[in-house]
């Protein structure tokens, strides 16, 4: 029997509305200070191209660190396997901005998903662009079919004004020797980076490739088949902080979070669904957006285990 997409979305809507006044909005970037707590959408796109919504699923946010995602995949098409030369892949069981894991590890971070990392594979792409040029903005817009995609200079601007532990990492990271480019380069791409304005819809389009094995929605190849398998791997142990095994064991799918309140996950072969909701837990996940991934697994009884 097929599965009433729509229908269980609508229930996880009514069931997660009691934690939407729950959670702390992530104040440190000043524009994502005001965003009500009420806020919430969810979609889901199978592989077959079918859409489902509820909520505020069109409306754009700032997707921060769900970024990293599209961050890693230009790397590996750029870099293949080298990147892992500079960065590691295991879950860093510390925060996303550790400055002191860092330099107990010599400068490696731990893994391409928190800020460290993400620096790191951004100077990558960076070695591949001359001045000025965006190897990641016209990427990311094919991906999700939507030439409209921008980014939020608004958001990067606070970024930059306020983003002092990043600022460090990048100075630690050249310490080491593990950035080729000049450090503003990088902070300010990797500002633009996390400020990207997505909404639920336009991320379980630009997601597609990670369900279907590395084809986009208009059937182009993005990345190989070992090449999503180990995206989904990285998302799966460090695609949400500190968090990760608690998600594995609610939620069973490959995701990605980020502090604008969004949350995006995989079940390859099946679909993407993305969740927004404002309200965070102290590790910096979205609490309703982590409960509506729950249910909609255990409704649906899909997980990758």
């Amino acid at each position: 029997m097929a599965m009433n997409y729509q229908e269980i979305l609508e229930d996880i809507r009514v069931e997660v509305q009691p934690l939407l006044k729950k959670g702390k909005v992530a104040d440190y970037i000043p524009p994502l200070a005001g965003r009500s707590l009420l806020h919430f959408g969810m979609s889901l796109r199978t592989i077959q191209g079918e859409t489902y919504s509820v909520g505020e699923a069109c409306e754009r946010f700032s997707i921060q660190s769900i970024a990293k995602v599209f961050n890693l995949t230009r790397a590996m098409q750029l870099h293949g396997d080298r990147i892992w030369k500079r960065v590691n892949r295991e879950p860093s069981g510390a925060g996303f901005n550790s400055l002191g894991q860092l330099e107990a590890e010599s400068g490696i971070p731990r893994n391409p998903m928190i800020n460290a990392g993400a620096l790191v594979i951004m100077d990558m792409i960076l070695n591949h662009a001359d001045a000025g040029e965006d190897l990641i903005l016209d990427k990311v817009r094919a991906l999700a079919a939507d030439e409209s995609i921008n980014y939020d200079l608004m958001v990067a601007e606070a970024e930059n004004d306020t983003g002092h532990r990043n600022r460090a990492m990048a100075w630690l990271l050249k310490a080491y020797r593990n950035l080729d480019n000049p450090i503003e380069r990088v902070l300010q791409a990797y500002f633009r980076l996390c400020s990207l304005a997505m909404s639920c819809e336009d991320l379980v389009t630009a997601f597609q490739y990670l369900a279907t094995g590395g084809t986009d929605v208009h059937g182009e190849i993005i990345a190989t088949s070992e090449q999503v398998k180990r995206i989904n791997a990285i998302m799966l142990t460090c695609g949400v902080y500190d968090e990760a095994g608690d998600f594995a064991f609610r939620v069973g799918l490959p995701t990605k979070s980020g502090v604008g309140g969004g949350i995006v996950a995989v079940l390859p072969g099946q679909y993407v669904a993305a969740v927004w909701s404002p309200g965070l837990s102290p590790k910096g996940n979205s609490l309703a957006g982590t409960r509506a991934l729950e249910l909609l697994t255990t409704r649906t009884t899909g997980s990758i285990f």
